[in-house]
């Protein structure tokens, strides 16, 4: 009795880890700022899956599409890459440097491609939604190919293990960027596997994850009218492939997006005033189906910048702060004031309120 006792009292309620470090100058930074941040929250996660995004860190290349790729061997590799080549120019391609780490098992081929669109192949397409049916069709049809992130100057690091192990596997510190976001995972009803690692990645979106979305279901099947598919077996996805289809697709600013993906309940709605409330009523008609539901706190990454978002009652935990040219996010301010002691500003966002972060410079 008395240890049962103690694992309900060491395990922590809210779950998973989720951090992110911004600067808005486009300064880029390496990765051990942001492994010390999320090694700090160990105990939120138990080893099923620890990942990192970071933005900035292909400058040679930042006009391809990095594709990174989880092969269960390379006769996996080599369909898949006698596909590429038929599809795409690909540029430069290279094994993912990793280290040995011993609580790290069972790691998959991994490999990245820079690869671009020879306009021929478009047929009037635009040249992102190409690349999202290609993606999608290999991580839907592909035994044993994955493409763990498809961005432009980025790159999502992930796997079975704890972030701070799956940082030294990846040797997360020789990287550089000016945007970096990192989770620990505590999965509750998903499988933890290679895949299944956060950050959940399309082109250069990228999402870390706290919670649950208890509307998946609705989710899945409004994504799926617009041609995503939803096969990863983790509810995450949908917030990735909704800030895809919200922004880049439907041109929505970041704030409308967020507006309709954690709105105000109707009781709060009819409290605005006459024009805000006409925008919110719009709002819900038109996206109704994207609203997500269920206890969440997420942190989105993307080459301008960086998001952070709670459910409409903040059933997750979220706090950010500023210095200088620098946006932390993070689920506990400890994992903030131990890589910035003395911040500028230190908040806890409200339900349902954006904290947007944008880059002010050209990144080169």
């Amino acid at each position: 009795m008395r240890s049962d006792t103690k694992v309900r009292r060491e395990r922590n309620p809210s779950g998973c880890a989720i951090m992110g470090i911004l600067n808005k100058k486009g300064k880029r930074i390496d990765g051990t700022r942001i492994i010390k941040s999320i090694a700090l929250m160990h105990d939120r996660s138990n080893g099923l899956g620890g990942g990192f995004a970071a933005y900035g860190i292909y400058p040679r290349y930042k006009d391809y599409y990095a594709f990174h790729v989880m092969f269960d061997d390379e006769k996996c590799k080599t369909r898949l890459e006698e596909y590429l080549a038929e599809r795409f120019i690909v540029e430069r391609d290279e094994k993912i440097p990793t280290a040995k780490v011993e609580s790290i098992t069972k790691a998959p081929l991994l490999w990245r491609y820079f690869v671009r669109v020879d306009d021929s192949k478009l047929d009037d397409k635009p040249e992102d939604d190409y690349v999202v049916e290609h993606v999608m069709g290999i991580n839907s049809n592909f035994d044993g190919a994955f493409i763990s992130s498809s961005g432009k100057n980025m790159g999502g690091f992930k796997g079975v293990g704890y972030p701070e192990d799956i940082a030294r596997f990846y040797r997360l510190d020789g990287y550089k960027a000016y945007l970096w976001t990192a989770h620990g995972r505590f999965p509750t009803n998903t499988p933890g596997w290679w895949g299944g690692a956060h950050p959940m990645t399309l082109l250069d979106w990228s999402v870390v994850h706290n919670g649950e979305i208890s509307s998946y279901g609705i989710n899945k099947r409004y994504l799926e009218m617009f041609g995503y598919r939803l096969e990863l077996l983790t509810d995450t996805e949908v917030i990735a492939y909704l800030f895809d289809l919200l922004v880049r697709r439907h041109k929505l600013p970041i704030e409308v997006a967020t507006g309709a993906l954690a709105p105000p309940f109707w009781k709060d709605v009819d409290r605005m005033p006459a024009n805000r409330k006409k925008v919110y009523e719009a709002i819900r008609m038109a996206y109704g189906s994207a609203l997500m539901n269920g206890p969440f706190a997420i942190i989105v990454g993307f080459n301008r910048g960086m998001i952070g978002l709670n459910d409409r009652i903040k059933l997750r935990p979220m706090m950010a702060a500023k210095k200088g040219d620098f946006l932390y996010i993070s689920s506990e301010e400890a994992g903030i004031r131990i890589i910035e002691p003395e911040p500028d500003e230190v908040w806890a966002p409200k339900a349902g309120t954006p904290v947007i972060g944008l880059v002010e410079e050209d990144v080169e």
